[in-house]
C-alpha cells in the first residue's frame, strides 16, 4: 500500500461560528481532535495546516502555516499536499466530525488501480476537495501553474490531471450514514451533529 499523508486543514475563519470551531468542544473534546482521531488508523502522518499554530500545540503534531498567503483554498490545497511527506495525501477539513476513513480506504485503492491523480466526491453541492485524495506529485504541479495563472477556484486545475469521481452510489458503500461531508458552520448544526454523533459512531 502507498504511504499516505493525512493533512487536516485547520486555516478557515470561523465567521458564523463566532469562535474558532476546530477548537470549539465536540462532546467534550476540539473538534479537530475527533477528526484526527477518525484519521489516525490510515495515516502514516498526519499534518495540520493553520497560521495559528500556538492555538494547536496541545496536538503535538506537525503545524504548517500557509506557504501561498492570501490564495484562498487554492493557497489552503497547494499548502497542504506541499507538506505531505509521502506520494498520496488526504485532505480533509477540520469541522468534518464524520470524516470518513473508510471513504479515503476506497480512494486509495482506487487511486492506485486507475492511475488516477485524484479521488474526488461529487454531490449536488458539486465536488467535494475537503474530504478528497490527492497523488501529491501530479497534483502540486499542477496546482502551481493554476496559482501562477492566478486562477483561484479550488478546482481550476482539474483539466490538467486525471480525475476519478466517487459517485454518490460509492460514497453510500463506504459511508452509509451519509454524513462525511458534513461540515459544521453554526453552533446549531454542533449541536444536531453532536446528537448524532452519540447515535452513530
Amino acid at each position: 500500500m502507498s504511504m499516505l499523508t493525512v493533512v487536516i486543514q485547520a486555516g478557515g475563519q470561523s465567521s458564523r461560528m463566532g469562535e474558532d470551531k476546530a477548537l470549539k468542544s465536540f462532546l467534550g473534546r476540539p473538534l479537530i481532535q475527533r477528526v484526527i482521531d477518525r484519521m489516525t488508523p490510515i495515516a502514516d502522518e498526519i499534518i495540520v495546516t493553520t497560521n495559528r499554530p500556538a492555538d494547536y500545540e496541545f496536538l503535538n503534531l506537525c503545524l504548517v502555516p500557509d506557504l501561498k498567503p492570501g490564495r484562498g483554498a487554492l493557497g489552503g490545497l497547494y499548502t497542504a499536499i506541499a507538506s505531505a511527506a509521502f506520494p498520496l495525501v488526504a485532505v480533509v477539513a477540520c469541522d468534518m466530525p464524520f470524516a470518513s476513513p473508510m471513504l479515503f480506504e476506497g480512494a486509495l485503492s482506487l487511486i492506485v488501480k486507475e492511475d488516477a491523480d485524484v479521488v474526488i466526491a461529487k454531490t449536488d453541492e458539486g465536488y467535494e476537495p475537503l474530504h478528497a485524495l490527492y497523488r501529491r506529485e501530479t497534483c502540486l504541479s499542477a496546482i502551481e501553474a493554476a496559482i501562477s495563472a492566478d486562477q483561484w477556484k479550488v478546482i481550476s486545475w482539474f483539466p490538467q490531471v486525471k480525475v476519478r469521481t466517487f459517485t454518490l452510489d460509492e460514497v453510500k458503500l463506504f459511508d452509509p450514514s451519509g454524513l462525511c461531508f458534513w461540515n459544521l458552520n453554526t453552533p446549531e448544526e454542533f449541536v444536531d451533529a453532536e446528537q448524532r454523533a452519540r447515535l452513530t459512531t
